[in-house]
């Protein structure tokens, strides 16, 4: 009996994309979602459901009526935040500070983690080690009373040095123009030491075959480490460079608040600043969400863009 061609061919079968939430391999790694329930959950109740708080930049708010009763005013506050007269000034002083503190602080650590990768082990690299984490574990507040102290115009030890060397004290705290040197070098300075270890870790994965080989080819220290070390870690600093890239606009306001002062006030006075002072000291929430979801906006679009034209060029992004 002849078969027909149709019975001979099997129909294409279509690919079935992996269920969601599969009963089954729910059941084998239960202890896999148990671990990460904690995490999902701390992000739920304090990341994501805060969220919907995010309306009152469109309303004007009023704590009595609560977040939904309160009458709907659009993008008022973020026109009025546009055409205030000092949006560039915000806009420059903080662009100003993260890309002054990028292009310091970016490099340091990885300095500072070829440095120290070449030490051998001994007690001289564990006192480095020590001695350039240890800022890091300084809190905020600390580091703002050590920082003024130490540049005081009378009794402060920097000003004490420049004396030595025949130069006049510097009001370094009153003078606007040192203010962002002084807020990145001491940040510099703090995060330099901890900011080393991710790549430091990066490089206890480099083969040490690699280095054997160049040794026996002849290669100098330093040629070692620009063909073998840095490449190795490329892909890290392509990440790190895209988070810091993506968080231009997002600084913390305590060390900012701390430092800052009537004197310094127009090269110290941030977006990040000027939410808490708006929202928290003024009362006026619907203005100062406006403002920071405007910062949050502008965060999340570098992040896109950046890591955009970081796969173009590389095969690193973060998606």
């Amino acid at each position: 009996m002849a078969v027909s061609a149709q019975t001979l061919v099997k129909p294409t079968e279509k690919k079935r994309k992996p269920a969601l939430f599969n009963a089954k391999r729910l059941k084998k790694n239960w202890r896999l979602y148990v671990l990460i329930l904690p995490t999902f959950l701390c992000f739920l109740v304090f990341s994501y459901i805060p969220m919907y708080g995010v309306l009152i930049a469109f309303k004007d708010y009023v704590p009595v009526l609560g977040i939904w009763n309160s009458p709907w005013v659009g993008f008022k506050y973020f026109n009025q935040f546009f055409q205030s007269y000092y949006f560039w000034d915000l806009i420059r002083n903080t662009l100003g500070i993260q890309v002054y503190g990028l292009i310091v602080g970016f490099p340091l650590p990885i300095i500072l983690a070829l440095a120290l990768n070449e030490m051998k082990d001994g007690v001289w690299k564990k006192f480095s080690q020590t001695i350039t984490y240890a800022p890091n574990f300084i809190s905020v507040v600390v580091m703002g009373g050590m920082i003024i102290a130490f540049l005081d115009p009378s009794t402060g030890i920097i000003n004490h040095a420049l004396q030595a060397v025949g130069i006049q004290p510097i009001a370094f705290m009153s003078d606007p123009k040192w203010f962002k040197t002084v807020y990145v070098l001491s940040s510099v300075w703090q995060g330099t030491g901890w900011g080393s270890v991710i790549y430091l870790a990066a490089l206890a994965g480099v083969d040490p075959a690699l280095h054997e080989a160049a040794i026996v080819d002849g290669a100098s220290k330093i040629q070692r480490i620009w063909h073998i070390n840095l490449p190795a870690i490329v892909p890290t600093m392509v990440i790190l460079l895209i988070l810091n890239v993506g968080s231009l606009f997002s600084m913390g306001y305590e060390k900012i608040l701390l430092l800052q002062n009537p004197l310094n006030l127009s090269s110290s006075n941030v977006i990040a600043t000027f939410v808490y002072k708006q929202g928290l000291l003024d009362g006026q929430y619907s203005y100062a969400a406006a403002v920071g979801l405007f910062n949050s906006a502008i965060n999340a679009i570098l992040l896109i863009v950046v890591n955009k034209i970081a796969r173009r060029v590389s095969d690193n992004s973060l998606w």
